[in-house]
């Protein structure tokens, strides 16, 4: 119904707009666009698909309001033929950096509608952790009601002195699909990105849920409550030192499709079978699986087990130092027996045919850093990573279902972080050629489809879209960005079927309707934000057992030799949503409305970040300092008095500097930003020539590892102190680049003001600047411009020399007391 809503709309549009075109083009061509919208200044494509040969020259931008022509552009680029369509093309509409609602129009041929803003992935995270909790096992907060709580009873633990059909509780976590199996694989990778998730983009969350998952908010973040139900089933799953559990229940499950209760199929009251870890091939009814040793699971709990503790440490001091006990011990589980762990089948041949281990073992010894620095630990994460550079999977066309899982090499990420210099460069490589094994199959079709049509391809694309994301965060290249928003595109419309991958998201678009899913089958309840696996080769579908559509393929035109889908509760291949891809997706969807929402209203020049949202009363109070420190005291104390966090950017020099050791110490404590400054206040460019660079890129790299270095006697690590405020407060386009290839942001002051003149004294002549001009300075704009000081970074200096007599930081308070006053919040550079 909701389709054929979609498609009376679009015909009744067309009327609205009188648009005249061939019958038989309208009937055989297509614009495929991303569904839930574009932001303002990203990647702006959509495809041409026809069944004719027919190619646009040009295309218009027509506003949904005004019905007016807003941009015209010959930016199309032509591919041919792809899957079932003769022609397609890239319609690129980047260029166009208005906001609102639009329709393309090309040769007569008009999209669905277009929504661009920066707010057009906002609150798609939260939306998505609906099916997330809508998969717990134990209470599940959808159904009002509890199921499997008489779980479980062991097998295969005698190793350990574990009598098989031994009792533990196992009762919790989520169902991994349809299905009501649960996995330790899926379930500690979904945990670890929903917990990375928080982590990265903590303001993109909300608090509208209890812990429980009823309405009702508990002052916390609702994706780390969920995280929390993941950690606290994956501790439940590891309860002893020596013992750790692959899987709870197994395929004897699918003997029905039933809302979730209790099960008794297993011949054992209501208990469902744990299997316990052994590193050995493990085998119930006639199927044999490949596993080899206990690495590529117990690697994702120790992950899971060191994020989760270094994240609840302030809010949850006993949980945290329970998770880093359990994360030492499910480390020396993974270390037991190298090797993979597989999941074990009974009825059918389908398992998790997990056949690598090293990633896991890479981001467990990365994971480390979370809790305590361990150079140990980061040269074994080296070594790991050396062992396996690409995801196996990124060069073939096809693997067997989650033969190479987690989809993305998170270790490569992690790890990269914790480095520098050329072992930093050399992991970075490890992503980029990932993705160039992609695009060299993406660059020859319009949809940049590179990701093979496997079974749960949605979760490889999903993937993909990450680790161009973090390739660009890592080095500051752009030059896959276009390539990531095609996969995340691809989810949400911009595919051959045009239509979103995602139940329910956008509620105006052309999503699921029909899953393979007991909930919407037999009660028709929503299951809002699964992700379905998505597009199989046409092969693979022919070749699987039990699939017959219930219904007519309504994407019969859609389907080719190539690939196929359908949004049919028949077919499990395609249109099964699963837990752990909509936890990727989670993840991705925060990063991108970050994304979004992070240029919005923010000034940049020449590459650096100096001002920040100008539509929002906040302003930063950012102090530097190298040599002098003589404000420093005064400052702390008026901070702590005005309960106002601020960023203190420092170089080298000042924190080696002994007599300023108590007070970095102090700063760190009161919970203030400490940022770096250069190693030795390098000059970085010619003051007339700003083009000019006066040090080299090896110098630079140079003398800010040296900074961090500094830092790091004070527990600061780089990957928690990623704003870089330049030496002098100047730099060029060069230096902002190399910020970004650290992996680091580079911010400097707001002008406008004479706040950073406070470093001036009479000695100085016409350079020089007395306090009361300062202070007059910062009135005068918040009184005369429209956003006064609306995202001001407002730079001040934690000492001067002995030479300035009237000093500035005196007149903190009375400055404080003004911006409050004027109603502005002050806070951290990097919140």
């Amino acid at each position: 119904m909701l389709k054929q809503t979609l498609q009376l709309s679009t015909i009744i549009l067309i009327v609205l707009f009188s648009f005249s075109f061939k019958n038989d083009l309208a009937d055989q061509s297509w614009i495929r666009i991303n569904l839930l919208g574009y932001p303002v200044n990203g990647s702006k494509v959509a495809v041409w698909a026809s069944k004719s040969d027919k190619v646009p020259v040009l295309f218009e931008l027509i506003d949904e309001r005004t019905k007016k022509v807003v941009y015209t552009s010959l930016n199309i680029k032509s591919f041919g033929a792809y899957g079932p369509f003769r022609q397609t093309a890239r319609i690129n509409f980047s260029g166009f950096k208005g906001s609102g609602k639009f329709f393309i129009k090309a040769d007569g041929i008009l999209s669905p509608l277009v929504i661009i803003n920066d707010d057009v992935y906002k609150g798609a995270a939260d939306f998505c952790l609906r099916y997330m909790r809508q998969q717990r096992s134990g209470f599940n907060p959808y159904l009002k009601d509890s199921c499997h709580t008489h779980d479980g009873f062991s097998l295969y633990g005698t190793q350990a002195g574990i009598k098989d059909s031994t009792h533990f509780d196992a009762s919790g976590g989520w169902h991994d699909a349809s299905d009501y199996l649960q996995y330790s694989t899926t379930s500690a990778n979904a945990t670890y990105h929903l917990l990375m998730a928080y982590r990265d983009f903590p303001s993109v969350f909300t608090d509208e849920k209890q812990a429980n998952g009823l309405d009702g908010k508990n002052g916390k973040a609702d994706v780390l409550d969920e995280a929390k139900w993941g950690l606290d089933w994956l501790l439940k799953m590891h309860p002893k030192k020596k013992i750790m559990f692959n899987q709870l229940a197994d395929d004897r499950d699918h003997i029905s499709m039933r809302i979730p209760k209790e099960d008794n199929q297993y011949g054992k009251g209501f208990e469902r079978p744990l299997y316990f870890i052994t590193g050995e091939p493990q085998q119930r009814g006639k199927f044999l699986n490949a596993t080899t040793g206990t690495s590529s699971t117990a690697a994702k709990f120790t992950s899971a087990f060191n994020l989760g503790a270094s994240l609840f440490k302030t809010t949850d001091r006993p949980y945290s130092a329970l998770l880093e006990k359990k994360g030492k011990s499910a480390l020396r589980f993974a270390l037991q027996k190298p090797g993979v762990t597989q999941t074990a089948s009974v009825k059918s041949p389908y398992i998790y045919a997990e056949d690598n281990w090293v990633d896991d073992m890479e981001l467990a010894m990365a994971s480390v850093e979370f809790t305590k620095s361990n150079s140990k630990a980061q040269a074994a994460a080296l070594s790991y990573a050396a062992q396996e550079t690409t995801t196996p999977w990124l060069a073939k066309d096809t693997a067997a279902h989650y033969q190479y899982y987690p989809f993305i090499n998170l270790g490569h990420y992690e790890l990269a972080k914790q480095l520098s210099g050329s072992k930093r460069n050399e992991i970075e490589s490890y992503y980029k050629l990932g993705i160039e094994q992609i695009w060299n199959r993406a660059k020859t079709n319009a949809f940049y489809r590179g990701v093979p049509f496997i079974w749960c391809s949605n979760n490889l694309t999903v993937a993909f879209a990450m680790q161009c994301k973090w390739y660009e965060e890592l080095t500051g290249s752009k030059q896959f960005s276009e390539l990531e928003q095609a996969n995340f595109d691809w989810i949400f419309g911009c595919n051959p079927w045009g239509t979103s991958m995602v139940y329910g998201l956008p509620d105006w678009g052309d999503t699921p309707v029909d899953p393979h899913s007991a909930f919407t089958h037999l009660k028709n309840y929503p299951i809002d934000g699964g992700l379905v696996d998505g597009p199989v080769y046409t092969n693979i579908y022919k070749s699987l057992i039990g699939i017959k559509l219930s219904e007519a393929d309504e994407y019969a035109e859609f389907q080719s030799d190539l690939a196929v889908y359908h949004d049919d509760y028949g077919d499990y291949s395609t249109n099964e949503p699963t837990m752990d891809g909509t936890a990727s997706l989670i993840y991705l969807l925060a990063a991108k409305e970050h994304q979004a929402q992070s240029t919005r209203n923010k000034t940049y020049s020449l590459g650096a970040n100096i001002r920040g949202d100008s539509i929002v009363r906040k302003i930063s109070l950012v102090f530097t300092g190298d040599e002098f420190a003589d404000g420093g005291e005064m400052i702390l104390k008026t901070l702590r008095d005005e309960n106002v966090k601020a960023s203190f950017f420092f170089t080298g020099n000042f924190y080696r500097n002994p007599n300023f050791k108590s007070l970095i110490k102090k700063l760190k404590a009161a919970g203030h930003y400490l940022g770096a400054h250069s190693d030795k206040h390098l000059q970085y460019c010619d003051w007339k020539n700003r083009d000019s660079l006066l040090v080299t890129k090896n110098q630079f790299d140079k003398d800010l590892e040296a900074n961090y270095a500094a830092m790091e006697s004070f527990g600061i690590k780089k990957n928690n102190a990623t704003y870089f405020l330049p030496p002098f407060e100047w730099y060029n386009e060069s230096i902002s680049n190399w910020t970004a290839q650290q992996g680091l942001k580079l911010v400097n002051f707001t002008p406008g003001t004479r706040s950073n003149a406070d470093y001036t004294y009479p000695e100085l002549g016409k350079s020089y600047r007395s306090t009361d001009e300062i202070f007059t300075s910062i009135q005068t704009y918040n009184e005369q411009k429209a956003n006064g000081l609306n995202g001001f970074y407002l730079l001040l200096h934690i000492g001067t020399d002995s030479r300035r007599r009237d000093k500035f930081y005196t007149q903190l308070p009375k400055l404080i007391l003004y911006l409050k006053k004027e109603g502005y919040s002050l806070g951290r550079i990097d919140k």
